[in-house]
């Protein structure tokens, strides 16, 4: 039972930022891009942020029903305004000397975002990606709601039954699985960033 919850957990959890991360990139381009977007991108992120869990999910049950798309497509939601604002960030901060150095170096705007710009915001980049993953575990945990939840499951089966054992297992295994998931991501980004490493050795 805890491990057909933990792998439910996960997979929900890696669908959910996968999706997110895939849908906030091009709009934090855009956004970037055509600044007068910004303003309603936001907004918009940061309307599906500010709905109640529980409500929407209770929105979607009689369009998608108790599966796990209902869940998604609530968990996606609320990593769009965490990662468009942390990539759109994350860029804004690479130096304009840099920037400058790129296009004289005869770089177009598509090289110099590839080859220079998002290596430079990478770190700012894992950094929402890290926030949007341990709130969606959090988040997957009230999904237990809707017949899904991964450890939710194990806390709604708990309270339901006056089972404290469970509640406690499932908590604690969701706090567990967030540290677990936040420490791998800092190692991701250790690893991308080389020449952090090299500076922080330099500086040493």
């Amino acid at each position: 039972m805890i491990a057909t919850a933990f792998e439910q957990h996960v997979v929900l959890t890696v669908l959910a930022v996968a999706i997110g991360l895939a849908v906030s990139f091009p709009l934090a381009l855009l956004g970037r891009r055509y600044r007068r977007l910004q303003t309603p991108i936001f907004g918009i992120t940061g309307l599906l942020f500010t709905i109640p869990s529980l409500a929407l999910f209770a929105m979607l049950v009689p369009v998608t029903g108790l599966s796990t798309l209902t869940a998604e497509i609530g968990l996606v939601s609320y990593t769009l305004l965490i990662l468009v604002r942390n990539i759109v960030t994350a860029l804004d901060g690479v130096p304009a000397e840099v920037r400058d150095a790129a296009t004289g170096m005869g770089l177009g705007p598509r090289r110099q975002l590839t080859s220079v710009e998002l290596p430079l915001a990478l770190p700012g980049i894992v950094a929402g990606v890290r926030i949007a993953t341990v709130t969606t575990v959090g988040l997957v945990t009230v999904t237990g709601l809707i017949g899904q939840g991964g450890f939710g499951h194990l806390i709604n089966d708990g309270l339901e039954n006056g089972f404290r054992d469970e509640v406690v297992v499932g908590a604690v295994l969701s706090v567990a699985l967030a540290a677990v998931a936040d420490g791998l991501l800092v190692a991701v980004q250790y690893w991308l960033t080389p020449w952090n490493r090299r500076r922080r050795m330099a500086a040493a």
